[in-house]
Parts: structure tokens; C-alpha cells; sequence
């Protein structure tokens, strides 16, 4: 398992080591000890999985405390492009975001911990799923406007099909006060 670092502490992509024969393939999608290895000391508490048609934009979704969590993210079939905002109020990079390409070819996988805006669009029809660290409470819910100007997020879709929900939600400085 290759586990890489992002420009935005804490946000990490993972490569698990894939086992290929003329019968199919294998690979890990969660190893306490690879991630303990890397300082990841987690505890996952929750599953969930989603289906989505090419185009869905889906998010930046959070949970604030006590119920925030982080989130081990991948697709099972598949391509979508995921997008992870950091949003806490106190660091050095408060806004910034980073895209990857989940894809169900490479098996790669997004931890983003707690402190961070989710979202992603199919850019093929995928299912989604990802291991949470608590469980969800619908009291904590929040989101930010997956197209708030100031973050200036490079979406993979034209016309993008947002749930009316997610098309509700506040921009970074109305949640924040922060520019």
C-alpha cells in the first residue's frame, strides 16, 4: 500500500497494492497496520455507499462536532472526481481544496480527516463508498455551495445534476466570516 501526502496536511491518497491473476485480483482497502505505519490511528464506525449517474455533483458535505468525521473514500465501479475543502478555521490552508480521480481501474483511495468539506461528481456512472470515523447525526449535517465563486473549484462536469438540498447550501464566508 503507497500512501502519499497532499499539499493540505492531513489530506492523504492511497494506492493499495493490487494482486492481479488470470481469475481476477485482490487488494486491501483498509490495513490498520499500513495506516498505523503511516500515523493514521483510526477508527472506523460507519460504512456507506452510493450510486451515482454520470454528471451528479454531490456535496461539500460535513458534520460539524461533536459528530464531525473523517472519511475514507473510493469507488467500486467507475470514475468520479473528488474534492476535499479545508475548513478549519485555524490553518494555514483554511479554503484551499484539492481534487483527485477516484477510479475503480486503480483502486485508489482519499482519507480526508475531520475539518474538511466532501464532495464529488460522477464523471462516469460509479458507485461511491467510504468508512467513516462517527457516525452520521442529522443535527450536526451541514455543506458548503459546491460551486461557491470564492473557491473557484475546477468541477470535471458542464451540466452538473445538483440536488436541490446541496443547491441550498451557504458559500465558505457565510459559513466562516473568512475570505
Amino acid at each position: 500500500m503507497e500512501i502519499r501526502n497532499t499539499s493540505i496536511e492531513g489530506l492523504i491518497e492511497i494506492f493499495p497494492s493490487i494482486f492481479k491473476d488470470d481469475r481476477g485480483f485482490f487488494l486491501e482497502t483498509h490495513s490498520i497496520k499500513a495506516f498505523e505505519k503511516a500515523g493514521l490511528n483510526l477508527n472506523f464506525v460507519q460504512d456507506n455507499q452510493s450510486f451515482s449517474k454520470k454528471g451528479v455533483v454531490r456535496g461539500l458535505h460535513f458534520q460539524n462536532k461533536p459528530f464531525a468525521q473523517g472519511k475514507l473514500v473510493r469507488v467500486i465501479t467507475g470514475r468520479a472526481q473528488d474534492i476535499a475543502v479545508d475548513i478549519r478555521p485555524e490553518s494555514p490552508t483554511f479554503g484551499k481544496w484539492e481534487s483527485f480521480i477516484l477510479d475503480s481501474e486503480k483502486n485508489n483511495m482519499v482519507y480526508i480527516p475531520e475539518g474538511f468539506a466532501h464532495g464529488f461528481t460522477a464523471i462516469e456512472d460509479c458507485i461511491f463508498s467510504y468508512k467513516c470515523t462517527n457516525i452520521y447525526d442529522k443535527a450536526s449535517e451541514s455543506g458548503l455551495l459546491w460551486n461557491d465563486p470564492q473557491l473557484k473549484i475546477e468541477w470535471m462536469v458542464k451540466n452538473p445534476i445538483v440536488s436541490e438540498k446541496d443547491k441550498e447550501l451557504k458559500t465558505l464566508e457565510i459559513l466562516f466570516g473568512k475570505k
